[in-house]
Parts: structure tokens; C-alpha cells; sequence
């Protein structure tokens, strides 16, 4: 069956091209250090720091390159490397740093904060207004002056200075966002409920930041039932906050913004999830460090630091990343679920068990932890028991809603991979049912009739309607291919494996499937190549059992044509 798609590590896209091009500078097949190889002295000690940044290991980044610029204090480059080394890994030293970058600027950035922290807003907000206006500052640059103003008490040039950008398109949520912060701070409540609801408005539908603070302005307004209202709606929107609902419903009349400095904060995090949606989590993950300096129990930017860091497989960093939130957080069931899932990643499968079992017991409501224990199984392929685990969730749901689905799914998926079909395809018909539109139910129930021969033309309908929602996706533009060639359409089917191969190059199914449609327009040697091309990527062990069955029994005079000896 088509798995759920792999999440693929984000590129390295440091700000200011961090350690572009480190990755071969020295060492064996595929950059790999050589284990009798230690470079020595001071370009030893670069080339090591840019080799482990490139590995993401940021803290001897860190170490190497701050100890060149120690010696080599003149050269810019060096400094500037060394700087976001150290701003990546949250070191003291980039502050100290950033003081012979006038240039750079996130060491402006760095700077403008130290003086912020220090109550120095007019210097703060010098540095603010020297940043560049065009690229990631063009955005970030007003929302920082406005809130240094108000750091300096001056709420009318605060929201001056954002008033343009209120009566323009873009980005006209997130200002108006702050805008109402500023104004909520400076003491204009109904000015800033004007603006929240603008900030809604414009958004479309709640998010965690935005839903935490319209909820505490209304609590803090007396409208209680309103506030509650906004944090139930904002719980439905995800499921990670369903279990923190209640804990958010009490703290609901805190504010979400006490100081200017909180006010900043906000700002990098706003901008970083932004960034994070375009792939670009280094520059993300500075702007974050950045947030939790002024702001360290800053609990959302925590969460999403270490999602980035997670994506990029640094999970010991992220369980670090989450350590400090305490137990009495209003997120702190949503940072134990993420530090489970971490802690199996590391190698601690007992004790993420333990962990989503204590939560399990804490929560008798909620099915998270127990849905999130049956993931943790079945990735270990252990279905059966998945599938079992994923009965104690369903049990805790009362009337099912769009948002379950991928219970229904899940489950749907360890029952079929543990031999149980019949009631797997009860689970996914029931979260198609709630989820009509969901490409990945879609997928596998229509890719699953496909392998037995059934329901073909209704497989057909769910697998185009996949393929229009996520037209780039492979494993999806495979199925609807391997079910085009079932039905005897060779030439379809062949246009569409081809394309799913250049999506997902690596994939012994999808290669395999080209390969069967290679052979089915006449192209056997270019099929038999793509069989065994498919075989050198770890098949499943009945799927290799066909790919060679079907490499038998190809004639001798059709077998693919050997590869040319190197030159």
C-alpha cells in the first residue's frame, strides 16, 4: 500500500548563505570525514566548523568558527560565519560578535534587542530603522520600530508608524495583529478590538498566537463566553490543542503581550512561521532564537523551534528546545505530546511509551496521547497493536467530527498492514465520510481496490479527485497510473508513472509500476532496466518477489542493456 509521504529535510538556508557549499570541502565518499583525518591548526578548525554546520551540529559550528574569529579577527567573512554559527546554536558570544557586523542584519537585530532588554529604546530603535527595506526585513522592519515606540511610551508613533502598511494588502493581518497589541498595551482596549477582529478578518481562521490573544482581550473585556467560545474554536482547528483546551480556557485572562520586549518577540515568531512555510528553517530558526532572548518562556516559539528542528533531524536539540516549559503551562500537554514523539526518535521508545501513557491517564478524556502511542507502533510495524491502541483512542471520541479523521485513518492503516482488510476498509470508507476531500484517504482506498480488482471505476473517481488536489505529489500520481494500466490504458498510464517517477526517484513501487507500463507499450529492455533498478532500493520483500519474477520471465533477447564501463 502507498505510505503517507515522506517530510523531507529542509535545505540549509542560513541568512546570508550560511556555509554555502561546505559539504565536500574535505573527507571521504559523500563528504563523510575520513576517521584517520582531523584537519589541524587554524584552517583546519574552519574547514571542521563549516563541515559540521553543513551536518547541522551546530554547537561545534559554534565552537570551530568562533575560535577562528577569535584569531583571524580581521577578516569579515570569518566574523560573519562565526556570528550566525553562534546565533543558531543560542551562544552569548553572538552578541559580542555582532557588535563588528554594522553591515549584517541579524547582528543589528541581535544588537537592537540587547538594547531593548536594557530599557535603551531610542538606540533600539535606530537599529530598527537602519534595517534594510526590502526582502524578509521589508516585512519584519515596521513591526519592530512600532514596538520599540512603544516601548518608549509613544502609542500614537507606534500606530502611525504601521498605518501604512494597515492600508495596503499584504501582510495586513500580522500588522494588524501587533497594531492591537500595541494599542491593547497602551491602554486603548476597543482600538484594539477593532483591530483584532481586522487581524481575523484578514487571516481567515485562527491560529495559536492569534487565537490566544483575541481570546484574552474578550476575557479581559468581560466577554467570557466569547473568549471561551475563541479557544474552543481554536482547539477544533488542530488536534495537537484539543488537549490543552481546557488549561488555555484558564489562563485565557492573562495577556498575551506584557511588555514591548513581548511585543518584539512576537514579531520574529510571526515572521518565522512564515519563513518555515517556505522552507527557509535556518533563517526561521535565528529569528526564533531571537524571540525566546527576550522572551524565554515564550512556550509557541518553543513548539516552533523545535518542529524545524525535528524536520531537520536534530531531535535531541529540539527535546532540549522544549526542556524548560513547565508543567503548569497552558501548552504543556501539547510540548509532552511533541517531546514523546521525540524521545522514540532518539531511541527511547520506553520511556515516549510511558510518557504518552501518564498523559493518557492525566487526560481520560482525550484520545491524543493514545492515538499518538498507536502511531508510534505501527511506524515500529508492530499493526496489530496499533491497531489496538487506536481502539482505546476511537473509544474516547463521543460523537466523531471532520477533525478525526485521521484517527479513522490511521487505524484503517494498521488494521490493513496487520492482515485485517475488511475492517480496515469500514475505517477508511467512515474518514472518507468525514473527510470527503482528503487526498491521503482517497489514495489508499482507491490505490487498495486497485490491487484487488474491485470497486474500479469508484477507485477511479477518488484517485483523479487525489490527483487534482495534490497533482504533485508521486505516490498519488502513481496510483491513478497503476490503475489506468489495470484498465488497460497503457499509454495514460505510462505518462503518468513517468511523471510520478521524477517526483519520487527512490521509490521501489513507483519504479516498479513504471517498469510494468514500460512493458506494456512494447519498451521491454527500458522496463527490465527500471525493474532492476527498483530492486536496489530496498522493496518490501513481496514486492521484490515480483519484480524478480517478473525480471525471469523477460526473454533473453529483451534483457536490459548492461551499463557502460566508467570512462
Amino acid at each position: 500500500m502507498h505510505r503517507a509521504r515522506r517530510l523531507r529535510r529542509p535545505a540549509l538556508l542560513a541568512l546570508a548563505m550560511l556555509f554555502a557549499g561546505a559539504a565536500n570541502d574535505y573527507g571521504g565518499e559523500d563528504g563523510a570525514p575520513e576517521s584517520h583525518y582531523q584537519p589541524a591548526g587554524t584552517f583546519g578548525a574552519y574547514l571542521t566548523g563549516r563541515f559540521a554546520a553543513q551536518r547541522t551540529d551546530l554547537d561545534t559550528a559554534a565552537d570551530k568558527l568562533e575560535a577562528v574569529a577569535t584569531q583571524e579577527s580581521g577578516l569579515r567573512e570569518i566574523t560573519t560565519q562565526a556570528f550566525l554559527a553562534a546565533a543558531l546554536a543560542g551562544r552569548p558570544a553572538a552578541a559580542r560578535l555582532a557588535a563588528g557586523l554594522p553591515d549584517n542584519p541579524v547582528a543589528q537585530l541581535v544588537l537592537a534587542d540587547r538594547d531593548a532588554l536594557a530599557g535603551q529604546w531610542d538606540s533600539a530603535e535606530a537599529r530598527f530603522q537602519a534595517l534594510p527595506q526590502n526582502g524578509v526585513t521589508q516585512v519584519l522592519r515596521p513591526l519592530l520600530i512600532a514596538w520599540a515606540q512603544q516601548g518608549a511610551m509613544r502609542t500614537d508613533a507606534a500606530l502611525n508608524t504601521l498605518k501604512p502598511s494597515l492600508e495596503g494588502q499584504r501582510y495586513r493581518g500580522v500588522t494588524a495583529l501587533h497594531a492591537g497589541l500595541i494599542a491593547d498595551l497602551g491602554g486603548r482596549p476597543a482600538e484594539a478590538g477593532q483591530l483584532y477582529r481586522l487581524a481575523l478578518s484578514d487571516y481567515g481562521a485562527l491560529n495559536l498566537r492569534l487565537g490566544t490573544i483575541l481570546a484574552s482581550w474578550q476575557a479581559r473585556q468581560g466577554q467570557v463566553e466569547e473568549a471561551q467560545r475563541t479557544i474552543r474554536d481554536l482547539a477544533a482547528s488542530s488536534t495537537d490543542l484539543s488537549i490543552a483546551r481546557l488549561a488555555l480556557e484558564a489562563d485565557v485572562a492573562n495577556p498575551a503581550v506584557q511588555s514591548a520586549t513581548d511585543g518584539i518577540a512576537e514579531a520574529y515568531l510571526a515572521l518565522a512561521a512564515t519563513l518555515r512555510q517556505q522552507n527557509a528553517g535556518d533563517s526561521a530558526d535565528v529569528l526564533l532564537r531571537l524571540a525566546l532572548d527576550l522572551r524565554p518562556g515564550f512556550t509557541a516559539a518553543r513548539l516552533l523551534l523545535a518542529d524545524i528542528q525535528e524536520m531537520a533531524r536534530r531531535n535531541q536539540a529540539a527535546l532540549q528546545t522544549l526542556a524548560p516549559v513547565p508543567a503548569d503551562d497552558p501548552l504543556s500537554a501539547v510540548v509532552r505530546l511533541r517531546q514523546a514523539n521525540l524521545m522514540d526518535a532518539v531511541g527511547r521508545p520506553d520511556e515516549a511509551a510511558q510518557a504518552l501513557e501518564e498523559l493518557a491517564r492525566e487526560h481520560p478524556d482525550r484520545p491524543e496521547p493514545l492515538a499518538q502511542a498507536g502511531d508510534l507502533l505501527r511506524r515500529k510495524s508492530r499493526f496489530a497493536e496499533a491497531a489496538a491502541m487506536y481502539d482505546r483512542a476511537v473509544s474516547r471520541i463521543g460523537t466523531p467530527t471532520r477533525a478525526n479523521w485521521p484517527l479513522f485513518y490511521e487505524r484503517g492503516v494498521a488494521r490493513d498492514r496487520a492482515g485485517q482488510w475488511p475492517d480496515a476498509e469500514k475505517d477508511f470508507e467512515y474518514a472518507l465520510q468525514l473527510a470527503p476531500d482528503q487526498p491521503a484517504i482517497l489514495n489508499y482506498l482507491g490505490y487498495a481496490w486497485t490491487e484487488q480488482g474491485r470497486n474500479l471505476d469508484r477507485a477511479r473517481t477518488m484517485l483523479e479527485r487525489a490527483a487534482q488536489e495534490r497533482p504533485n505529489d508521486g505516490a498519488i500520481v502513481d496510483s491513478l497510473g497503476w490503475l489506468l494500466l489495470r484498465q488497460g490504458e497503457a499509454a495514460a498510464a505510462l505518462a503518468h508513472l513517468e511523471h510520478a517517477v521524477e517526483m519520487q526517484p527512490e521509490d521501489p513501487v513507483i519504479n516498479g509500476h513504471y517498469g510494468d507500463a514500460l512493458a506494456a507499450v512494447g519498451r521491454v529492455r527500458e522496463a527490465g532496466f527500471q525493474w532492476q533498478r527498483a530492486l536496489t532500493m530496498n522493496p518490501e520483500a513481496d514486492d521484490a518477489q515480483r519484480i524478480t519474477a517478473k525480471l525471469q520471465a523477460t526473454p533473453e533477447d529483451s534483457a536490459p542493456v548492461p551499463a557502460a564501463a566508467p570512462r
